[in-house]
């Protein structure tokens, strides 16, 4: 397409630059500002609808305030798209997400005006009062400022900090970017209560003076607020009271539009000019905001692959398999209709976990708890403890943040609660935010736990059937984003056994290659390099990292001169309890050489996921150079090109 033409933006070299325009100017600026993200993402995929939203906000914000000793913290960061093009990065935004490129998130090593790292919600405002207090600390720093979304801002860590803050007293902004989306529409008390706000600004031909009029009763002077209120009461017709933020100890301002940029600075302005405590400014935007093909999508173009600007038509290959998601989706809307205990939990991703499908036909039983972890834990604990069949589905790397509960609240007790662990292992442009590295570890850590993680898309089903059928315990299951492998699909899911592995493929004696998750693939790639230089590899799926196959173990350690363990996780994960086990059974005291392959000890940056499996070693190759060395022979004897020509 012909790239936009932007002679205003042309001038911004930095936010000081905007600082020396004026109002109209910075209007033409914003202008400007969206038509370059869009043109950017459509070349590179990303966060569209959420920076497009913020485009106004973006622009008055770095105009009022002195950024970078301002410190401007984005709350998940996937919005920051503009943000990155006004603060010294335009010319690098073709590398968005690119291997080697800027992140599709803040990030602290890329730029002095990204204070903190994001891409898990609900942190700004703690971050915002960290900066806050070491500025009263004499610390070189200037004022915090935190935008915050309206599904962030329903998170409980949102709560703890916003009730810290406010008992703190301390001079701190928070913009809250109420756009009544999400990743999903939008969910909870919370929503209905800031959509109630909004409408207060919207009502009749006189929304933009009672706007203004709530502005002034925060930012007047004494004695100006009492008409301002009362102005406010005339203005609405209903009776000034204490908002929620008021409560906590913030003064509220607004709803403003948030699109409007003379409203914005006018705002803005003021309440740099007379905060002494913490501010709440509530905007109104719209997600997805000047383009159409956003505006119009039901998840506002929340995240895209490349597209055609001029349709909205975004290139997406052709799947050659159905991905891990719909497949996952799919089994367990097909129990849930043979079992009606069977419920499902998400936390703000529906679509992203694939219980979207099961709410089509049972919407009574699937429960959207939004941005909220832990309460989602918990909440599916409770309904374990009532005698229903709860599947917690949330992604690997989220369900970190309700570690607590999964210990405390389900493990402890013994509750049957199934945990669908969707992105499982490295998950590509997201980076390292994403990646499901963990899980395997703190999950297995548990007494009582039962792990599982699927080599193919056929034994996802049988995992599924595992889970629901399991009742004694909690129970998970990990899997990776993307397409599976295009095995066949069972039409029915067979209930695995506890702990019990298979073997794939037999060797003679050289070397076993021990696979859990869907490495399973690169083993057997591996094992036809290897063969090429007359290596024989045993192939075995362990399907559980917890409790292990010790007698297929066993069996591997007694027959093969090395056993190689090969998984998708961090270290202190399937491959640790394997040794761990082995040494306690004396299966290390005879001359069984073990290796265990998994990520390194550093956080991989975000690439294709072929390509971050590549840079982590966890790949064919990887396995190949591991063997050789387990078995003390030259690495050199096989020319890896010729092999990635074999395997391909």
């Amino acid at each position: 397409m012909t790239k936009p033409v932007t002679p205003t933006l042309d001038r911004v070299a930095g936010p000081a630059d905007l600082r020396e325009m004026s109002d109209r100017e910075l209007s033409s600026v914003a202008d400007e500002l969206r038509a370059e993200v869009i043109e950017a993402v459509s070349q590179t995929g990303g966060h569209l609808g959420s920076s497009l939203g913020v485009v106004e906000l973006s622009v008055a914000i770095h105009a009022v305030f002195d950024t970078p000793r301002d410190k401007l913290i984005w709350d998940v960061g996937h919005q920051c798209y503009p943000h990155k093009i006004l603060t010294g990065r335009r010319n690098r935004m073709h590398t968005l997400r690119q291997g080697g490129g800027l992140s599709g998130f803040t990030k602290r090593s890329e730029s002095e005006f990204d204070p903190f790292g994001a891409a898990h919600s609900s942190t700004s405002i703690s971050a915002a009062l960290g900066f806050t207090v070491g500025r009263d600390m004499g610390r070189p720093t200037g004022d915090a400022v935190a935008v915050i979304g309206d599904g962030s801002i329903s998170a409980g860590m949102a709560y703890e900090a916003m009730n810290n803050a406010g008992a703190e007293g301390r001079r701190l902004f928070v913009i809250l970017n109420d756009n009544e989306m999400s990743i999903a529409p939008p969910v909870g008390a919370m929503s209905s209560y800031l959509s109630g706000l909004a409408d207060l600004s919207r009502i009749g031909p006189f929304g933009g003076l009672a706007a203004v009029a709530e502005g002034m009763e925060q930012l007047a002077p004494k004695p100006v607020r009492e008409g301002a209120r009362r102005a406010r009461e005339m203005v609405t017709g209903l009776e000034s009271k204490g908002t929620f933020f008021e409560e906590l100890g913030f003064d509220y301002i607004g709803p403003i539009d948030g699109h409007d940029m003379g409203q914005l600075l006018s705002v803005l302005r003021s309440a740099r000019t007379r905060a002494t405590g913490p501010v709440l400014i509530h905007c109104c935007t719209v997600k997805g905001k000047g383009y159409a093909p956003a505006e119009g999508s039901a998840d506002k173009y929340h995240g895209v692959s490349k597209f055609d600007v001029g349709t909205g038509v975004q290139a997406k290959a052709k799947a050659n398999a159905p991905s891990y998601t719909g497949v996952f989706g799919d089994a367990l809307t097909a129990l849930a209709a043979e079992d009606p205990n069977i419920v499902a939990v998400t936390a703000a991703m529906p679509s992203g976990t694939g219980v979207d499908r099961m709410a089509k036909r049972f919407p009574s039983r699937v429960f959207d708890v939004g941005i909220a972890e832990q309460h989602g834990v918990t909440f599916a604990a409770g309904m374990a403890a009532s005698g229903l069949k709860p599947f917690c589905a949330i992604y690997s790397t989220f369900l970190q943040r309700g570690y607590d509960q999964v210990v405390h609240d389900v493990a402890l007790q013994g509750l049957p609660v199934r945990f669908a662990i969707d992105r499982a292992g490295l998950v590509g442009a997201d980076g390292a935010t994403h990646a499901g590295a963990f899980d395997i570890g703190y999950l297995s850590a548990l007494p009582g736990m039962v792990v599982m993680a699927a080599a193919d898309e056929a034994e996802l089903v049988h995992m599924v059937a595992t889970a629901a059928a399991h009742d004694t315990g909690p129970i998970a299951f990990r899997y990776p984003r993307g397409n599976g492998t295009g095995v066949a699909l069972p039409e029915r899911g067979e209930v695995l056994q506890i702990g019990k592995g298979r073997i794939i493929r037999e060797g003679e004696g050289d070397v076993a290659l021990l696979s859990l998750g869907t490495l399973l693939g690169e083993c057997e790639a591996a094992a036809t390099m290897l063969a090429g230089e007359g290596i024989n590899a045993t192939i075995a799926d362990a399907r559980f990292a917890k409790p292990l196959d010790m007698a297929l173990i066993t069996q591997l350690a007694e027959t093969h001169s090395a056993v190689i363990t090969v998984e998708q996780g961090a270290r202190g994960g399937f491959g640790a309890s394997v040794l761990q086990e082995m040494a306690s059974h004396g299966l290390l005291d005879h001359g069984c050489r073990v290796r265990t392959l998994c990520l390194p000890d550093r956080f991989v940056d975000q690439a294709a996921p072929s390509e971050m499996y590549r840079d982590a070693g966890v790949d064919a190759e990887g396995i190949v150079a591991m063997v050789l060395g387990a078995l003390q022979q030259d690495r050199k004897v096989i020319d890896f090109h010729s092999a990635r020509s074999v395997r391909d």
